[in-house]
């Protein structure tokens, strides 16, 4: 059979979902003439599960996205129909922005920039095979036999490889919302060298919004005049919809526990393993016995659809069942299920086969991210695509690739847990994952990561100017912080509306904002202090001074750990001759072949004295 043969790219990213789309404008954006392949033009930018972007932790890293010059903040905003900053009451590490979005929109507004910008371009095959010699990557093969030669590939397959949607004991082999699977690739994958990985997730029902009964359901609203999440977003996004909270309750379980056995989780249907932190309601039911109660979340799923998302009632029971546990929970009773729940199982590989600059350490030119590294998650998947696609265009291009560090970003924390710690499960960020939090906050992320953003060129003149402004009226406000309040009604009316103890003498402004109920705005509206600063700038004054003394601790221990990942180790060693090292730390630091003695120390199974046993072997064989 004759081949189609095509030479004009440099590089293919497969896939086009989360990871698929930042893979590919990183790439376009950074001058590689790109090739995005996907299963369907129709599943671009798909939000195939939770019709929302960000939540805790999930914000910080579309605002690192952002800063980095990623499009998904960008798309979060325009296409947000309710904002909320979570954990409000909480301190600013863990506070986080999440957006319920129009996922009709969202698809359409994503499919049209992927379309307009230059340096790609898009089109709808199956990759059946990626083509390597001498261990580099030269090309993929579609299942029509055409060839595309290139430079490096970045597979963003999400769950589509080789996926099964399972419903009872009903099983069907296609992808997510009945989109076609990858059938193919998996074979070629293993003859690559990859370690193959069953994972497992679901969705819950979507049910018509006329059929709800909301009379008595808590409302949850969206936040009025909050920071989106991209910088470059100049109207603030309106709420346009709400959301209602309901329960499940003591009938609604025993519905499951009778039914239980005709779970596919519990049948045995299926094998691939599922996420810990966003598991089915039948596991639930069966882990939290003790709980009388979870709660659901009724989320719109589009301003041009009656689908209505039940967050928290995941399943893969029979449709009969998944019908009687609807009508037992409350507003729901008389409900009409417009699409079934369903498990999707499907591959992904081992990450610890891959380099931090997600590039795969056998084969040069293949790049992998988001689900295929066995990640859950729109955002996750995001910023591993954009760092993928940073990578590919660097190793194109013969520069020095991109790997963030543990303390400049979450996605740096999330990348290193992948390729140094690996994971059983689909993995989830979450602000404990992060032993720098309080560094990587949900306000800061322009002020962390821009700079590095513009050094690798994804960020562009107009957010590089907003960032140098920012920067400067920060410098011109913090002077303001030696200010001498002296006491008056005014201040001290303030005070007592807040329970602060009124002031007897004058105090700095530095000293007032170290105050727990003060803040720099509050200051402003009384005093007139911080004149002709915008309310971003006066949240990061009064972040930086409350909580100065323990970012100052934080920093010792960033230094600490920048100490260790300085002490660079051999590639290619072979541990098993340290006869000090312990049998399991030998296999483990061999296998994962760590970067420098900061990442060999978090690698699961390397204890502190194994460390101390590699430290002298390597001084006194003159390798450090």
């Amino acid at each position: 059979m004759i081949q189609n043969i095509n030479k004009d790219y440099e590089a293919v990213v497969v896939g086009a979902g989360h990871a698929g789309c930042e893979a590919a404008l990183a790439l376009a954006r950074t001058g590689i003439k790109t090739l995005m392949l996907t299963l369907s033009l129709d599943s671009i930018g798909f939000l195939a599960c939770n019709p929302s972007i960000g939540g805790t932790a999930k914000g910080q890293i579309v605002g690192e996205i952002d800063a980095l010059g990623g499009e998904m903040g960008k798309m979060a905003d325009r296409c947000a129909i309710l904002m909320r900053m979570l954990n409000t009451s909480k301190g600013p590490a863990v506070q986080s922005l999440r957006a319920q979005e129009d996922k009709t929109m969202y698809h359409q507004e994503m499919k049209k920039v992927l379309e307009n910008q230059p340096n790609l371009d898009i089109k709808q095959a199956e990759v059946s095979e990626l083509l390597h010699k001498n261990g580099k990557l030269y090309g993929v093969k579609t299942t029509l036999n055409e060839i595309y030669y290139c430079k490096a590939v970045v597979l963003c397959t999400g769950v589509y490889l080789k996926s099964r949607i399972i419903i009872g004991n009903h099983v069907e082999e296609t992808g997510p919302n009945g989109f076609k699977n990858a059938s193919k690739l998996t074979q070629s994958l293993i003859k690559c060298g990859f370690e193959i990985f069953r994972f497992k997730t679901g969705t819950p029902t979507r049910v018509n919004f006329d059929t709800i009964n909301t009379h008595g359901l808590e409302v949850q609203y969206g936040d009025e005049n909050i920071l989106p999440f991209s910088r470059l977003t100049k109207k603030q996004p309106k709420n346009k919809a709400v959301c209602y909270l309901t329960y499940t309750n003591q009938n609604t379980h025993k519905i499951i526990m009778e039914n239980i056995k005709d779970s596919p989780i519990y049948s045995g249907l299926i094998t691939g393993v599922g996420p810990r932190y966003c598991p089915s309601i039948e596991t639930k039911i069966v882990r939290f016995k003790d709980k009388d109660r979870h709660q659901l979340f009724l989320e719109p799923e589009s301003l041009s659809t009656k689908e209505t998302y039940v967050q928290g009632l995941s399943t893969s029971l029979p449709v009969d069942v998944q019908r009687n546990m609807l009508h037992s929970i409350k507003g729901l009773e008389n409900a009409k299920i417009m699409r079934d729940a369903y498990a999707i199982e499907y591959d992904c590989i081992n990450s610890l086969q891959l380099f931090p600059t997600l590039e795969y350490k056998n084969i040069k030119g293949i790049f992998c991210a988001g689900q295929i590294n066995g990640t859950s998650g729109y955002e996750e998947a995001g910023c591993q695509g954009l760092v993928a696609g940073i990578n590919a265009s660097r190793e194109i291009q013969g520069k020095s690739q991109l790997v963030l560090k543990r303390d400049e970003a979450f996605i740096g924390v999330l990348i290193d847990d992948l390729v140094t710690k690996g994971t059983d499960e689909p993995y989830r960020m979450l602000t404990s994952r992060a032993e720098y939090r309080l560094h990587l906050r949900q306000d800061n992320c322009d002020l962390r990561l821009t700079e590095i953003g513009r050094e690798y060129g994804l960020v562009d003149d107009e957010r590089w100017n907003l960032f140098l402004k920012k920067k400067k009226a920060i410098k011109r406000a913090e002077k303001q912080l030696s200010k001498v309040i002296a006491p008056s009604k005014k201040i001290n009316d303030m005070l007592k509306s807040v329970g602060e103890t009124e002031l007897s003498t004058g105090t700095t402004v530095q000293n007032m904002l170290r105050r727990s109920g003060i803040t720099a705005k509050m200051l402003k509206d009384t005093l007139g202090l911080f004149k002709g600063f915008n309310d971003e700038v006066l949240n990061e004054i009064t972040i930086q001074t409350k909580y100065e003394g323990y970012i100052a601790k934080e920093q010792v221990q960033i230094d600490d750990a920048k100490r260790q990942e300085k002490i660079i180790l051999p590639q290619n060693f072979d541990y098993n001759q340290i006869a000090g090292l312990r049998l399991e730390a030998r296999e483990k630091l061999s296998k994962i072949q760590p970067l420098n003695m900061g990442q060999a120390s978090r690698i699961s199974g390397v204890s502190p004295a194994d460390i101390a046993v590699l430290t002298v072997y390597l001084k006194s064989h003159k390798m450090l």
